[in-house]
């Protein structure tokens, strides 16, 4: 089932980014216009409140979702947000490390290394080879990193720009034998995988809704296990520091009163729920999932670079990045996007080139086709430069 008419994206174009800032669907985007509407109408009474109780609503469903306590979340504008607070509370000394890979995201590699050098500790991005062949082979290379000034790990459980699953799960049971904080980046992971903080035990876990939960943006959250939510120190100090009237937890207080600012955004997860109900959404996961198994090997073929894991679902979601022996990302995403009208991420990682496919619900087999055409036509004109 197609579900273009829902969203709310430029029909001139062929958007094959959803991965990057999401898109929202009408229904989504409404429900978030009505709670900034009664903002506007009744303020005080929204900020004192209406707006409370909405939150307190929003997180509930949230927390149902996901297998945790509404208690033990906040919600956050970003991930990049989420891990700042972690980031500049852990207490690191001179040569401790925090144990990571090389496929993660660029602003969660500056965050670390800024609060590393400060502390004199180090960030380590442990090499994760690719192509990948298997879960084993990735703990294998991902402990190799490991040693005896280990503090913590910090991992993607869907990286960004490799477009890869990591086993999240079998990496953070390992740390725990091992005394490590577990922290998670799962930014595209809500709405996209399966998901059970209960289950999967990672100390701290971020990620965002308005990626493949379909909410507007600037919605996501910070989930911290109990037993270490009063480690951490507000990124801002206002009303929730040291309250008149203090709240269930310091770690709510904290992360969640941040005086005067618009979260409709944060209210907008019941509609979501809603929206995957009214459209079986778990049938279009599937539909768009499948779509990447059966055309991953098809747009490697183009350029001759083989995929850089296992063709399964083991590794693959809605996403699958393309290696390309081309110089210039930047040649080939200006003219995808000024000639064929087709958005999509071309880049550069190390000293790798890919462009990443996302198949959200909007997106058909047509539309993958034309970018096999398009890819195909750019190739064959000669107007790449190719790595010799």
């Amino acid at each position: 089932m197609n579900v273009r008419q829902d969203f709310l994206l430029n029909p001139e174009y062929t958007h094959l980014n959803h991965g990057s800032f999401g898109a929202c669907p009408k229904s989504i985007f409404e429900d978030y216009q009505k709670w900034q509407l009664a903002l506007e109408r009744d303020p005080v009474d929204f900020f004192v409140n209406k707006g409370n109780e909405q939150l307190e609503r929003s997180k509930e469903a949230m927390a149902k979702f996901m297998g945790c306590e509404a208690d033990n979340l906040v919600f956050t504008m970003n991930p990049s947000y989420a891990i700042n607070i972690v980031a500049k509370s852990l207490v690191m000394k001179p040569g401790d490390e925090i144990l990571s890979t090389n496929h993660e995201y660029g602003a969660m590699d500056r965050i670390w290394k800024y609060y590393c050098e400060k502390a004199g500790a180090r960030y380590i991005q442990q090499e994760i080879p690719i192509p990948l062949k298997s879960k084993e082979e990735f703990i294998a290379s991902f402990w190799k990193g490991y040693s005896k000034h280990t503090k913590a790990i910090f991992i993607s459980q869907i990286t960004s720009m490799t477009a890869l699953i990591f086993p999240v799960k079998e990496i953070c049971q390992r740390a725990k034998e091992l005394g490590l904080l577990t922290i998670v980046d799962g930014a595209h992971v809500p709405g996209h995988i399966p998901l059970n903080l209960s289950e999967l035990d990672a100390d701290i876990y971020t990620g965002a809704c308005h990626k493949w939960m379909l909410t507007p943006k600037g919605c996501s959250f910070l989930y911290a296990h109990p037993s270490i939510q009063n480690n951490f120190d507000p990124l801002l100090i206002s009303w929730g520091y040291d309250a008149d009237v203090p709240g269930k937890s310091k770690f709510l207080d904290y992360h969640q009163l941040q005086g005067t600012r618009d979260y409709s955004a944060f209210l907008t997860i019941p509609a979501a729920l809603e929206f995957f109900r009214s459209r079986n959404w778990e049938r279009v996961k599937r539909n768009a999932r499948q779509m990447i198994l059966d055309n991953y090997q098809r747009l490697c073929d183009i350029f001759g670079d083989g995929p850089i894991c296992p063709v399964t679902d083991e590794f693959l979601g809605q996403m699958c990045s393309v290696p390309l022996p081309i110089a210039d990302p930047m040649e080939l995403k200006v003219i995808l996007f000024d000639e064929y009208k087709i958005e999509i991420p071309v880049f550069k990682m190390h000293d790798q080139v890919f462009i990443r496919l996302s198949t959200q619900g909007y997106v058909t087999q047509t539309d993958v086709d034309y970018l096999v055409t398009a890819l195909t036509e750019i190739r064959d004109s000669g107007r790449l430069t190719m790595l010799s």
